[in-house]
């Protein structure tokens, strides 16, 4: 079947926009496998990556490179300045956004990345939970630097063992929000978020996810840091820190930025920051996996020097209309 009969016959169930959700770590190769299934459906392309909506800090959040973007439409990239707050409600209005309208264009998107917030999002929905209090999240925020972010999600476990037990120890920006809404409401946010587990109507989602043993994709990741370094990742985070206006919290917390920006501070020698760099970003990759094993229904491919992109694209589930 061809990519534009395949786009045609995924378009027409029961009226719903079909929704591609491709999962992975980072540096599982998630991203070439998503290149290839848009290519195969004839399907438009969407970052679900919480760095990558700001613009300038393309090099340490791994955007999709120009082969990657040759003949396909991408949306969610590029989306704020780095001095700009953004937060996950902003981003699934866009994504919301971009889903219709890929469909008005008859086309299914593709949503790829490594952010499990950002999935649950799109699978789930937003709580209408209280807004944010600028004042409570720069108290937690001075409080993390001060004592550690495990001294704070050691209180949310304390008022909320359950949200506690979902959210990683140094998971800063969910951590704040729990205690923030625990402390407006009296109410823990996982009593508020038991619409989570049932998908959003409207939607005809087809969830997928790329796995690859641990010591691979640790080499994998380290292999990714340093063609980072070598594609100048320093000068990027310095051109960033030089901007007329410094960079939001939430953009210097992305991985290697803040490590290579405490280098640049005279805090840590070079080869520290590229060291804590790759360290970090291991532990990262085995959160996001933990996370996304946590999200029911995903159908999990395994790659391997024998499995091309291509052939991995090829067998996820639900590329043509079940009968």
């Amino acid at each position: 079947m061809t990519g534009s009969n395949l786009n045609q016959e995924l378009g027409t169930r029961n009226q719903e926009p079909v929704v591609f959700v491709l999962v992975g770590a980072t540096a599982s190769g998630k991203t070439d496998v998503a290149v290839e299934l848009a290519r195969l459906l004839g399907a438009e392309l969407a970052s679900m990556d919480s760095m990558k909506v700001y613009r300038g800090m393309d090099i340490g959040t791994a955007k999709p490179a120009a082969a990657e973007r040759a003949g396909l439409r991408w949306h969610l990239l590029d989306l704020v300045e780095p001095s700009e707050e953004f937060n996950v409600g902003r981003w699934l209005e866009a994504a919301d956004r971009a889903i219709a309208e890929a469909a008005g264009r008859g086309a299914p998107i593709v949503f790829e990345g490594g952010s499990p917030l950002y999935c649950r999002a799109l699978l789930y929905g937003l709580f209408p939970g209280p807004p944010r209090d600028a004042a409570l999240r720069a108290a937690l925020r001075a409080r993390a630097e001060a004592e550690g972010v495990e001294k704070l999600h050691a209180e949310l476990a304390a008022v909320d063992p359950a949200a506690a037990a979902k959210i990683g120890a140094r998971d800063i920006r969910r951590i704040e929000r729990a205690l923030e809404v625990w402390r407006l409401t009296g109410r823990p946010i996982s009593a508020e978020q038991r619409q989570f587990g049932q998908l959003r109507s409207g939607y005809d989602f087809r969830l997928a996810g790329v796995e690859r043993p641990r010591a691979e994709l640790y080499r994998r990741i380290d292999s990714r840091v340093e063609a980072m370094m070598a594609a100048g990742f320093l000068e990027e985070v310095r051109a960033l820190l030089a901007a007329p206006e410094r960079p939001s919290r939430e953009a210097l917390q992305a991985l290697g930025y803040r490590e290579l920006s405490r280098h640049l501070a005279g805090e840590i020698p070079l080869d520290e920051a590229v060291y804590l760099t790759k360290r970090n970003t291991r532990h990262f990759a085995r959160r996001q996996l933990g996370a996304f094993r946590k999200i029911p229904g995903f159908a999990w491919l395994s790659p391997t020097a024998e499995r091309s992109s291509s052939e991995l694209a090829a067998g996820i589930p639900g590329l043509t209309k079940p009968a």
